[in-house]
């Protein structure tokens, strides 16, 4: 079984609650800021264990990558990248590996990505077909976790891409656009997904000095190249979803310092979310504060957009006065775990009155006791698991140390804004 971590039961949570830098911005900045001219630093960002993988990757891509406190210092290359010695480890970062997919075709010779098994069965087939329409080879190896890419430029040129089980592909192929030998043009069917993590990609190319063409289609990106700059990291949106989901859980008062309700974040919305379910919402000049009230509402809502923050969402509706149904997230099945079976189980194993459907979850208030949460190997799993013993007692979240792939500091900043039970 692991590691236990015992959730002590709190009062009315206190204080400011602690966010590292964003990991989808980091992320993004440092591989923009790897294939731009110049030096570039990327200030306030994620100490996860997802940006430090993606740094290491970039190092065996041949980009000079040096931390000084908060901030990575990037070395671009210009887009010329070398294929890596040894095989790059990416574990179950899904948008580390499939940036770093996408990276690998600039590098002349073979890349081989190790994953893990859960990293297997999640969806890479819509990013792997455009590889292999524009000439990029590659093979699989399932039972070792492996997959090699044979690389030397990305030639571009108009593709495809389906974009219903992942928005990472759609930004992994943007950043990589301005080192094509010619435009790259995507062409985007079906439903879209998680549509801020694009604005969110676009917004960072611009930054580094790409303009992308949007389309009705889809996309255009002309070959170019990045300018290296000095970028900023916004507090992370999904980790303040949890202290703030404390506040609101317990009646308490907690303080995001840097949150802004007008971020390029997504899970920011989950603020608003807050609101609708009666909590006072306040921006202030150092950043968003929520104070939570006695009794909350259940919501009825489409998450497509903060799809991360669902777990979050499902812990407070736990504690709700009337149900909550969580819309049009049937991608979570796609993620570090299945998390619309996961929370399903692991919330009706504490007496929680759950029910999966293919594209979210319905929760209707009951009576909780305590248990044992299995989290998946899923971050967002025990972090949600950890709101729900601030008011339930006697629970215990299985593997804590998982929190380090976004979180590493989670338990002390929940910990810190903890007050004795009454």
């Amino acid at each position: 079984m692991g590691d236990i971590r015992r959730i002590i039961v709190s009062g009315p949570v206190r204080g400011t609650f602690h966010v590292p830098g964003s990991k989808s911005l980091t992320n993004r900045a440092l591989v923009c800021a790897s294939i731009a001219q110049g030096t570039s630093a990327v200030r306030n960002a994620s100490d996860s264990r997802d940006s430090a993988l993606m740094a290491n990757g970039l190092d065996q891509f041949g980009v000079l990558v040096r931390k000084n406190r908060d901030t990575w210092e990037v070395e671009g290359t210009g887009g010329r990248l070398q294929a890596p010695r040894y095989p790059i480890p990416v574990g179950n970062a899904g948008t580390t590996f499939r940036f770093l997919l996408a990276l690998s075709c600039l590098a002349r010779g073979k890349t081989t990505f190790e994953t893990s098994p859960r990293m297997q069965e999640r969806p890479q087939e819509e990013l792997l077909e455009v590889l292999e329409k524009a000439g990029i080879a590659h093979g699989q190896d399932s039972a070792a976790s492996r997959l090699e890419v044979a690389g030397g430029g990305f030639p571009g040129g108009r593709f495809s891409l389906r974009q219903d089980r992942s928005s990472q592909f759609l930004s992994a192929l943007l950043m990589i656009g301005p080192a094509a030998a010619s435009p790259l043009e995507i062409a985007v069917e079906g439903p879209r997904i998680s549509e801020p993590y694009v604005r969110m990609t676009l917004a960072v190319m611009r930054t580094f000095g790409v303009v992308v063409e949007e389309r009705e289609e889809g996309y255009r990106v002309s070959p170019g190249r990045y300018l290296a700059c000095r970028f900023t990291v916004e507090p992370d949106a999904s980790g303040a979803s949890y202290g703030l989901a404390a506040a609101a859980i317990t009646g308490g008062e907690v303080t995001i310092e840097g949150m802004r309700l007008d971020s390029m974040q997504g899970d920011t919305g989950f603020v608003r979310l807050l609101g609708r379910m009666g909590c006072t919402v306040e921006e202030r000049e150092g950043g968003v504060r929520v104070r939570g009230v006695p009794h909350l509402s259940g919501i009825d809502v489409d998450m497509n957009a903060m799809p991360d923050a669902v777990p979050t969402l499902a812990a407070v509706a736990l504690f709700a006065a009337t149900p909550t149904r969580i819309r049009n997230v049937a991608h979570l099945r796609f993620k570090e775990s299945d998390r619309l079976g996961a929370l399903a189980t692991e919330l009706q194993r504490l007496g929680a009155d759950v029910v999966a459907h293919d594209d979210g979850l319905e929760i209707v208030p009951a009576p909780l006791h305590g248990g044992t949460v299995a989290t998946y190997d899923d971050h967002r799993m025990a972090m949600s698991a950890g709101l729900i013993g601030l008011r339930v007692a006697d629970i215990g979240v299985e593997n804590p140390g998982c929190v380090e792939k976004s979180f590493p500091g989670f338990w002390d900043q929940l910990e810190g804004i903890r007050t004795p039970a009454g």
